[in-house]
């Protein structure tokens, strides 16, 4: 005879077991072969892109990873890219990706023909081969502007953008690392007092 206490366990007990049976069943909880899991994390994070997974469960409240994260603020090209290129709407701004697309824009002199700016980057550092920049143009028909034409624009347009986004970047290095100097010279005024010639 069931009591309705014992009416209550039962009950708990057969949804903590449905909850178990299901949570088996969507595959958060999976064996995996050593081997085939990489062991570099770059390519680890690569397979999961390639493979479309996400965040798992089982990481939640975990304290791995290296706990250090450079943000978009504190990278010199992204700043100046993005300060460069404030003038004109960004479609895209993948910090992670390292892109940024910006939308079609005309300076409203020609309203048939826009231009769009792709600057992909290579490496954090401040190096001409560490930018890519490529200008798109867009040239529509006078009477019909739905019908245009894209191609790449061949001219000197995405060098001087390069150029720009390059020179602003080394300024706010340079402006970073005064300020770093400043900071560490006021924590240690000792180290200071023994560098200072007499």
């Amino acid at each position: 005879m069931f009591t309705p206490i014992l009416y209550k366990k039962f009950t708990k007990l057969a949804v903590f077991f449905s909850i178990l049976i299901f949570l088996n069943q969507c595959g958060l909880y999976k064996k995996t072969d050593a081997r085939e899991v990489p062991t570099n994390a770059k390519e680890r994070m690569q397979k999961n892109i390639e493979e479309g997974k996400s965040i798992k469960l089982s990481k939640i409240g975990r304290g791995g990873g290296s706990g250090k994260f450079e943000f978009a603020s504190s990278n010199e090209m992204w700043r100046a890219t993005i300060e460069i290129l404030d003038f004109v709407p960004l479609t895209s701004a993948d910090y992670g990706g390292g892109i940024v697309i910006t939308d079609w824009y005309n300076d409203n002199a020609q309203p048939n023909e826009s231009i769009k700016i792709m600057v992909q980057f290579l490496t954090n550092e401040i190096r001409a081969d560490g930018l890519k920049v490529l200008v798109y143009d867009k040239i529509c028909e006078k009477e019909n502007l739905n019908n245009c034409q894209t191609s790449l624009n061949e001219s000197s347009v995405s060098e001087e953008i390069k150029l720009a986004i390059l020179k602003r970047a080394s300024f706010f290095k340079k402006t970073s690392n005064k300020k770093r100097t400043k900071e560490y010279r006021k924590k240690n005024p000792v180290i200071n007092k023994k560098m200072k010639p007499n």
